[in-house]
């Protein structure tokens, strides 16, 4: 139905083929057969993210430093998904290593992107509810994270207040406080 938008791709080149910073130039044809040239694609690995809520109601967030904005950033859990792995198992994973919780029950919430214009990835929402902690976290060597239980007001008022920038765990907790009922169209 809408593959007269789509556009052929006529060669890449690869710019970089590093872990997190891949990136290829093409050459495309457009359907009317004008050609885009030098347009840069950065190839990521899947990720997923969390909305996780505890068995007492609380809302598990964590917060770390991101280099690439030199800020202190309240998120969600998450991360990348391994090569092979499915995304619900990567994500029970994620919440294990970042919170030391595991949760009775991992919805998926559907999929966003970064930014589809130059992103090759996709961002796995999942709402995990029932978690309890049963181990200390399990930290990649360069991740230093702080783990936050809020109320769903302290969430809230969070969000009023700017302060979780991170925009695809924003729309992550948008599905999630959806689907549990917290939110409402008017």
């Amino acid at each position: 139905m809408d593959e007269h938008l789509k556009w052929k791709t006529l060669s890449s080149e690869y710019l970089s083929h590093e872990t997190w910073f891949t990136v290829r130039k093409d050459t495309c044809e457009k359907n009317d057969g004008k050609i885009v040239n030098d347009y840069y694609v950065f190839e990521f690995p899947e990720w997923a993210t969390a909305f996780p809520v505890t068995a007492d109601g609380k809302v598990i967030m964590v917060k770390q430093y991101r280099h690439a904005l030199n800020e202190v950033c309240i998120e969600l859990p998450g991360g990348v998904v391994e090569k092979g792995e499915a995304f619900e198992d990567g994500i029970k994973r994620e919440l294990l290593e970042e919170t030391g919780c595991e949760f009775n029950d991992v919805k998926p919430l559907g999929v966003i992107s970064a930014n589809p214009s130059t992103n090759t990835n996709l961002m796995h929402m999942f709402l995990a509810t029932g978690g309890k902690k049963v181990k200390e976290q399990s930290l990649d060597d360069n991740e230093e994270i702080e783990v936050l239980e809020l109320s769903f007001e302290e969430l809230i008022q969070l969000i009023d207040e700017n302060k979780i920038l991170q925009s695809m765990h924003l729309s992550t907790i948008h599905y999630a406080l959806k689907s549990l009922g917290k939110l409402s169209y008017k």
